[in-house]
């Protein structure tokens, strides 16, 4: 795992497949996204390396139910009695085992590259959701986080916007890869996705969080209009 600072307060760990990101306020610490399944113990070293506590750890904020975003999540909440998992009301019964998630609808192109990665990720354990979102919610870090819907990755794909930081964590619903920002891949419902690129896009933020690529660090709301603009003329 590798550990790049974005601000004094953010930082990205980047895994073999994904990523999460973790923002460090001063008497707390939030978790967005939690890795591969394994992923628990090179999160906690990294909030060691950084000065800090695992017990500092308040909440971990799941973007969707894919096993490389949810993999560790158990692991984590077992860390201490403090912890708070966060996802979407619609994506949190996935998490917990309660029904099965949805496979997506692919585009061709994307077949391959699908079954590469269902290969390499391997299944996440089942974990808790102790707090369920709905979009519009404002959550107690970073000076407010609001809870962003954006349905179309999965049914309960959420972005978090931090506008006092103008930064935006948007999952998978974008990816930032070799330099081209997109639309994500492997949707259940690709409009529905094209329209939550569209919802992102009206947002005032200047550094981007993808769930996979390099984050966009600025011109952000720029480079997510034209993402927008390109998926919807692909139809």
């Amino acid at each position: 795992m590798k550990v790049v600072e974005l601000l004094p307060c953010l930082h990205v760990l980047v895994f073999d497949h994904g990523q999460a990101y973790l923002w460090s306020d001063p008497d707390s610490l939030t978790l967005i996204d939690t890795g591969h399944a394994g992923s628990g113990a090179d999160i906690a070293s990294a909030i060691r390396d950084l000065g800090r506590r695992s017990e500092e750890l308040d909440r971990v904020i799941l973007t969707h139910w894919h096993p490389d975003h949810t993999g560790s999540a158990a692991e984590i909440a077992a860390w201490h009695d403090g912890v708070t998992i966060l996802a979407h009301g619609a994506d949190a019964p996935v998490i917990r085992g309660e029904q099965a998630g949805p496979p997506p609808d692919l585009l061709d192109w994307e077949r391959p590259l699908y079954d590469r990665v269902e290969a390499a990720v391997p299944a996440a354990p089942l974990a808790r959701v102790d707090q369920e979102l709905a979009d519009g919610e404002l959550l107690d870090f970073a000076g407010g986080a609001a809870v962003i819907a954006v349905p179309g990755h999965t049914e309960g794909s959420i972005a978090i916007h931090l506008p006092v930081h103008r930064v935006l964590f948007t999952g998978d619903t974008v990816a930032n890869v070799n330099g081209q920002t997109m639309l994500g891949v492997f949707n259940v419902d690709r409009a529905r996705a094209v329209d939550s690129l569209h919802t992102l896009a009206a947002l005032d933020a200047d550094l981007v969080l993808v769930g996979h690529g390099d984050p966009i660090t600025s011109g952000g709301a720029a480079r997510l209009r034209t993402a927008a603009a390109e998926a919807t003329a692909e139809g």
